[in-house]
């Protein structure tokens, strides 16, 4: 499985497009057999937008829909948090893609923007949150006392 991994910033353009960092296009094409294509939607949790592999996307969704009934009010609440706001996209011959409106104002992004690798996904944050959440989360993960990885100090 690839890991996007890294944070990397670039410009966000008047028109709404961005540059996928590379080693993040890499990424892509490894887990989409080629393509640069992926799914972008808001995050629940955090005020950033995440971009997931295709494959990875369609195979969370499948899983969590799978355990609920069909045609039931909890299955279709999970079919509409997960696929109401989501953006299919490929990426340029440049390795760029158009951010939608709706995830620019979610994660208040402006001129530019923080690519952050979190594993399987990669999330765009504003600078400045983006700086917060690392923050945020490095002193979080100390205080459940995260064993380093092995030969990391």
């Amino acid at each position: 499985m690839t890991q996007f991994l890294g944070t990397h910033i670039n410009r966000l353009d008047a028109k709404g497009r961005v540059s996928i960092p590379a080693p993040f296009r890499a990424a892509l094409r490894t887990e989409n057999g080629g393509s640069a294509s992926l799914v972008l939607r808001p995050s629940h949790t955090h005020p950033c937008a995440e971009g997931w592999p295709d494959a990875v996307f369609q195979a969370v969704a499948a899983r969590r829909l799978e355990a609920l009934e069909a045609f039931s009010e909890a299955y279709d609440d999970m079919a509409a948090a997960i696929y109401a706001d989501a953006y299919p996209v490929e990426a340029d011959k440049e390795g760029r893609i158009v951010l939608p409106d709706s995830l620019v104002a979610h994660a208040n992004l402006s001129d530019s923007v923080v690519f952050m690798g979190i594993g399987r996904t990669f999330q765009i944050w504003e600078p400045a949150a983006a700086e917060r959440r690392r923050a945020e989360a490095r002193e979080r993960a100390r205080a459940q006392a995260v064993p380093s990885p092995a030969g990391a100090r």
